[in-house]
């Protein structure tokens, strides 16, 4: 083992349980979680092998994992589009996310509709502080219980509704209106 592959595992050993920790609060997914950790592992490999000035190896693996985690929940932005029903029609047919969004192929309006309502929730999610957007996520888009949440990361069930309560209501304001200007052209 030479000098400089001594150096990154030490690296990697001082910071993997904090690490390996901070990611699986966020993620809900262990395989995901080992994932991202692997990728910051990758990350530093090829940091520390490029000669890339890191003064401060713990602050930039966190700033690497944080990345990470945004990253994944961006590319899996489809997947929570079609998962469980969220709303109820007048024919009393359970309605997905998608069915509530503008259809990408009903011509460009509705695709950029379909656009601009995304990146308002996204925008949306991200304003909230993490611990709200952490349970507005885990509870509204991965299904998870506020028992399962609670267990996973040790916050009591009547903080995690509080949170959640707060969530909703800055969401309710943040998108009331857009959800005017789409509710009038559909009037």
């Amino acid at each position: 083992m030479t000098e400089q592959d001594r150096q990154i595992s030490a690296i990697i050993a001082e910071q993997r349980s904090r690490l390996r920790d901070f990611i699986r609060r966020r993620v809900p997914n262990e395989a995901d979680a080992e994932d991202v950790l692997q990728e910051v592992f990758y990350e530093v490999i090829a940091a520390y092998r490029l000669m890339e000035p890191v003064q401060r190896w713990s602050s930039w693996m966190f700033r690497v994992a944080r990345n990470r985690i945004i990253d994944r929940f961006r590319t899996k932005k489809p997947e929570w589009l079609a998962s469980d029903p969220v709303a109820v029609s007048d024919e009393g047919e359970a309605l997905l996310r998608e069915d509530v969004l503008p259809s990408p192929d009903a011509g460009p309006a509705a695709a950029y509709a379909r656009t601009v309502l995304l990146d308002e929730i996204e925008e949306a999610l991200d304003e909230l502080p993490p611990e709200q957007r952490d349970v507005f996520i885990g509870h509204e888009i991965h299904g998870y219980s506020f028992k399962e949440i609670a267990s996973r990361t040790g916050t009591s069930v009547n903080t995690l509704l509080a949170r959640k309560r707060y969530a909703v209501l800055h969401l309710r304001r943040r998108l009331h209106a857009i959800y005017e200007e789409f509710g009038k052209k559909g009037e």
